[in-house]
């Protein structure tokens, strides 16, 4: 979920002696998967099989023999009956700084899906127990864990600045040089199908362009937008979230919401978690059943009723809480940082006068905007991949909620649109009221069309979340 920073001076080798027993890297050669040491700690986790690969931290400049090297950590769900097994699929999480720790409370849908194919989930290079940007403050046994200690921020970006070449290497083309790399050393015989979400279609379209696999099929989930698009990057994130919002409001409902906002000292401002109401409103478009308590929220403020609105806030919180029930669960912020003002940031120039500009009549908002305005972290310069789709897809799969509020709607349109340029072919699945991260806010509509897919049957153009939820029940 997009929303949703270490002294590195240390080689691969300082990071390996902070990670669990699970995640080290052999110091001569790739581990091939085995049990998983972790099996203990997750619901999702028992029978996994664990392994790491070992690659350089510049592919196109140097090799492990001869610069420094990066490991890579990859976990297999195997498929649940071996007799059936038809392949395997790769899921590449969003953020960019997201783990494959993303797709475990999810694992059910993911199952139901990709049916008989084992499921492999690589943390890429700079998250979960792969090789981070800060190995000292970003490792399991650090104060906050993989998250970052308040007081673990001055050293992680003072290193950053410090080791710009090491830290430059961290790039979408890179990550994708290692998922490329990742697939050619793992595979196994059968059908092998690509799975990105958010970010992750970033990144898998990436690999598509400078390495690609050979593959039978990719699966694109909350497909981003053009590169180029600069209405759409995350600088405009307010404007995206603040369109859904509104399209799930009445002209009634928002004449009262602006009502509210422009009360000068509500009885209820104070009992706002967080204080900002529109941000926290926003947060509340990503999940269905919180999206769909908004109006009622709104009726309950205007009555200086708060208590709908600390419902929903708590609901949220544990929304959250289940993508973060694993240690490598925390979202790497450095890479996010690095990554998303680097590559997906139209404006590097952006102020926060200008954000709170374009914020000023907006009813819902978003962080995303602000956070790039005051970045403390370095850039590394886009390079020649940048804005290019790949020359060739193999069969593809694009899913896409019409109430999507970090990917949008449009832009995946857009994207789609030059994608079949190039795909063979490839197909577009609207999910009417859904919002981002299918697995997650419409799984029906998911199992439904994907299944479809690597059955070799077209899918449905549309699907209606909330009309198959209720036919299932």
């Amino acid at each position: 979920m997009l929303g949703k920073t270490s002294v590195f001076a240390f080689a691969i080798s300082a990071f390996c002696l902070t990670a669990p027993a699970h995640a080290r890297a052999s110091p001569i050669a790739d581990q091939a998967f085995h049990p998983c040491q972790d099996s203990a700690d997750g619901p999702a986790l028992p029978g996994s099989l664990c392994a790491m690969a070992r690659v350089p931290l510049d592919p196109a400049g140097s090799s492990v023999d001869d610069g420094e090297a990066m490991d890579l950590f990859l976990r297999k769900f195997p498929a649940v009956d071996p007799a059936q097994r038809r392949g395997e699929v790769w899921l590449v999480a969003g953020g960019p700084g997201e783990s494959g720790a993303s797709f475990y409370p999810l694992l059910d849908s993911y199952r139901k899906a990709f049916a008989g194919y084992d499921l492999v989930v690589p943390d890429h290079r700079g998250t979960g127990y792969s090789t981070k940007l800060c190995p000292e403050q970003e490792a399991p046994d650090s104060p906050d864990g993989m998250a970052l200690a308040g007081k673990e921020w001055g050293p992680c970006i003072g290193t950053l600045f410090a080791k710009a070449e090491r830290t430059k290497a961290f790039t979408v083309t890179n990550a994708a040089h290692d998922l490329a790399t990742l697939i050619g050393r793992y595979r196994q015989p059968g059908q092998v199908y690509l799975y990105g979400v958010s970010y992750g279609t970033q990144l898998v379209l990436r690999t598509m362009l400078v390495a690609p696999p050979v593959l039978d099929g990719i699966v694109l989930d909350g497909l981003v937008p053009p590169e180029t698009d600069t209405g759409h990057d995350l600088s405009h994130r307010t404007q995206v979230v603040d369109a859904v919002g509104r399209a799930v409001l009445t002209p009634a409902q928002i004449a009262r919401y602006r009502a509210l906002l422009a009360e000068p000292s509500p009885a209820w401002k104070g009992e706002v978690p967080g204080g900002n109401l529109r941000l926290l409103l926003g947060s509340f478009l990503n999940y269905p059943d919180l999206r769909d308590r908004i109006p009622a929220i709104i009726a309950a403020l205007a009555e200086d009723d708060v208590q709908p609105l600390k419902d929903a806030a708590a609901k949220l919180a544990e929304h959250g809480a289940l993508f973060q029930h694993y240690p490598q669960s925390p979202s790497s912020i450095p890479l996010v940082m690095l990554v998303s003002g680097s590559e997906n940031n139209s404006r590097p120039d952006l102020t926060r006068e200008t954000v709170a500009a374009e914020a000023k009549d907006a009813l819902f908002v978003s962080t995303l905007p602000g956070l790039l305005a005051s970045s403390p972290g370095p850039r590394y310069r886009r390079d020649g991949y940048f804005g290019q789709d790949p020359k060739n897809l193999p069969p593809t799969l694009i899913v896409h909620g019409t109430l999507d509020p970090n990917t949008p709607y449009g832009g995946a349109s857009d994207h789609a649109a030059a994608l079949v340029e190039v795909g063979d072919p490839v197909q577009f699945v609207t999910v009417e009221g859904a919002g981002h991260f299918m697995p997650l806010v419409a799984p029906g509509c998911f199992v439904a069309s994907v299944s479809r897919f690597v059955a070799g049957e077209p899918a449905a153009a549309t699907c209606n979340a909330e009309a198959l939820a209720k036919s299932v029940e």
